[in-house]
């Protein structure tokens, strides 16, 4: 961990000296705060209370590449299976870190669907209203990404505006000569009355292991909607670590789906802070491994607003001697009444070596609510499976029938008919049968 953390110290230095005429901005002034902060906490332990069930270690050991050497060229029919092949969509596509023009369809007519680094050229003021604003400041991995934030997703959809077809937004990485560390920073505003889908995925087409330190701000303003999925399904060398966080104003509706099937390890950190009364906030999470990857979904839903809604219902099914983390918190300041706040974590484990940790939380200081969390921990139920062997289903496909009726409700806010198909597809090889029906 004390290696890596010298060699990003030592590349911020060199970042820095790169970056010409950016390096007086105000945005880079935000960039040498959050570096200071990255330098005094360093990478989180098992020792910090948001990192008990979670060990960084097998992660940070390896000695990663800092900048990449530019772009591979990939030929579309080796990847299209990564997209949403049967639909039309934009794409913001980048190779290494690099955005791919030809890989991608952008526009900056009705809306900016573009890149970070663009639009720090473009339009630097847009980004330094926005920049860094919603992420919680406290948190080292955050940090980090915005010392050396530079290249990502920029989406703006403008006053009114409701973007005519489904954002894909997709970050590859090549390379097969060195441990690589990835950090995009995605910036989405959705303004008043604006409408969007985005569809996140990062893949690795590289043998050896990749690191990626994610962040993505979103700012949904009033009578906003927004649906936000992400799909990680990587190769089993590549680990994640994916900040969100959201900024809800009034009336908005924020949607944002977490479907976590692949990569070694996950941890998400997903935090939403409504900002304005009358908010509709729904999450929702799949999580479905196996051998010994980890995934860790920490929400916080911060109601400081009163006359709010929030929805939170995360699905686990964990085979092998895979382990699963949920920590989840709903807060509800004293001044949030008539708040309407509802959490589950409902987890299945296949085997004996298979575990979860979950901790579902609320806080309320306010009276006039109506809060609810739970959680579920268990195995198949053998009486549904003797039905469904008794009507002629084999013990096979009951199991997976199960299952798979089990983790659906985690699809109830897909909006995008080309990603629920796909959705399901995935779940269903998952679970290593062929289901050719959608419940």
């Amino acid at each position: 961990m004390e290696q890596l953390k010298d060699k990003l110290e030592s590349s911020f230095i060199i970042f820095e000296n790169e970056l010409n005429g950016q390096a007086k901005t105000p945005i880079h002034k935000v960039r040498q705060k959050a570096f200071k902060t990255f330098e005094k906490k360093g990478f989180p332990t098992k020792r910090d209370e948001e990192w008990k069930y979670t060990n960084l270690r097998p992660i940070l050991k390896h000695d990663y590449r800092i900048f990449q050497k530019g772009e591979n060229v990939i030929d579309f029919k080796d990847i299209r299976r990564y997209f949403l092949s049967d639909m039309d969509t934009y794409k913001v596509v980048f190779v290494d870190g690099v955005f791919s023009s030809w890989l991608s369809e952008t526009t900056h007519q009705r809306f900016d669907i573009c890149t970070f680094n663009s639009m720090m050229q473009k339009s630097p003021e847009i980004v330094e209203e926005y920049f860094n604003k919603a992420l919680p400041q406290e948190e080292s991995l955050g940090a980090i990404n915005t010392a050396f934030a530079h290249e990502g997703a920029f989406i703006r959809i403008k006053k009114g505006q409701t973007v005519d077809k489904p954002v894909e937004v997709v970050f590859f990485t090549t390379s097969q000569d060195k441990e690589v560390m990835m950090q995009p920073r995605n910036l989405v505003i959705v303004e008043e009355n604006a409408e969007v889908q985005i569809l996140e995925r990062h893949q690795s087409l590289s043998e050896l292991p990749v690191f990626t330190n994610s962040v993505t701000e979103i700012f949904a303003h009033k009578s906003s909607r927004l649906y936000y999925y992400k799909v990680q399904n990587d190769n089993l060398e590549a680990s994640l670590i994916d900040n969100t966080s959201v900024i809800q104003h009034e009336q908005s509706n924020v949607s944002i789906g977490t479907f976590s099937f692949g990569n070694k390890f996950v941890r998400n950190n997903l935090n939403i802070f409504l900002k304005g009364e009358h908010t509709e906030t729904n999450m929702d999470g799949i999580t479905i491994i196996g051998d010994d990857q980890l995934v860790d979904h920490h929400t916080l839903v911060d109601h400081k607003i009163p006359n709010c809604h929030s929805s939170e219902l995360y699905k686990g099914i964990y085979d092998g001697s895979a382990h699963g983390v949920f920590n989840g918190k709903v807060m509800v300041h004293p001044h949030a009444q008539k708040t309407n706040a509802f959490q589950e974590n409902n987890n299945i484990l296949l085997t004996d070596k298979a575990s979860i940790d979950t901790k579902p939380q609320l806080e309320i200081y306010a009276d006039d609510v109506q809060c609810s969390h739970g959680c579920t921990i268990g195995q198949l139920d053998e009486d549904a499976l003797f039905y469904l062997q008794s009507r002629g289903i084999p013990e096979k496909e009951g199991k997976a029938l199960l299952l798979y009726a089990f983790a659906n409700d985690g699809l109830r806010n897909v909006k995008i008919s080309g990603l629920r198909k796909k959705l399901n597809k995935q779940i269903a090889q998952k679970l290593g049968v062929n289901l050719d029906f959608e419940l």
